[in-house]
């Protein structure tokens, strides 16, 4: 394998079709998590993914895992959810709060990948306005949210939690709803698996993921308001 190595203070990124067929996507280990590194990563379909113990990865797999805004799969059961409960959803007014309880221990899991520099890193992109939340409130308790990075029209999802059942999906229903409206392209969720499947995500090759990115990252779509609440979902939705 060969793994690229990144210089601490001035990285400079490989091609991402070069990154390693095993494992899947990895492309290089090194550099830092400065904003403008890490935006430099995105804005070429590479993304940061390790854990404690490790050095800085870098990834971009060969099979991406996205969804068209448009094309979220709004269960039955999850518009009755939505419909029964009294929840409140904004956005970027707790951007914190939200990446913290992603990071927080997880039934079954050993550990978390979201490290304090992980944190401090995507805080600071949110403060530039690249990185942004979207909260599911209970009252004035945070019960699900999700976060990601704004590159052109694609947004690229990068954790969510729930503090109740559907929590996380409520959340990734709304935010589909905003980048609908604001008029993203794309929701970029990484990694394949059978749950973001089931809310309408598809695979597609490392290729057609890159044009799409090349082709959109620098549209400047801005984001809403922030702690605008996301407009309510309708029955014909």
């Amino acid at each position: 394998m060969n793994l690229h190595l990144l210089d601490s203070h001035r990285p400079h990124f490989p091609d991402p079709c070069t990154a390693a067929e095993e494992p899947d996507g990895l492309l290089a280990v090194g550099g830092n998590l400065f904003p403008t590194t890490v935006i430099d990563a995105y804005r070429q379909g590479i993304f940061p993914w390790y854990s404690d113990d490790d050095p800085i990865l870098w990834w971009s797999p060969a099979i991406r895992c996205v969804i068209r805004p448009e094309q979220f799969h709004l269960s039955k059961s999850l518009r009755k959810c939505m419909r029964q409960n009294d929840y409140r959803v904004t956005t970027d007014t707790a951007f914190k709060q939200v990446i913290e309880a992603c990071a927080a221990p997880r039934e079954n899991e050993l550990g978390t990948w979201i490290v304090p520099e992980m944190i401090d890193a995507y805080c600071a992109m949110h403060q530039l306005e690249q990185a942004h939340s979207i909260e599911v409130w209970e009252g004035e308790k945070l019960v699900g949210g999700i976060y990601g990075v704004a590159v052109g029209g694609i947004f690229c999802g990068e954790s969510m939690f729930s503090g109740v059942t559907n929590g996380s999906k409520i959340a990734m229903a709304y935010l589909c709803r905003c980048l609908c409206t604001v008029g993203f392209r794309l929701l970029d969720c990484q990694i394949v698996n059978p749950h973001l499947l089931s809310l309408g995500a598809q695979s597609i090759d490392r290729g057609n993921f890159l044009d799409l990115l090349y082709g959109c990252r620098d549209q400047d779509l801005g984001w809403p308001e922030t702690g605008l609440i996301v407009p309510q979902f309708n029955n014909s939705h």
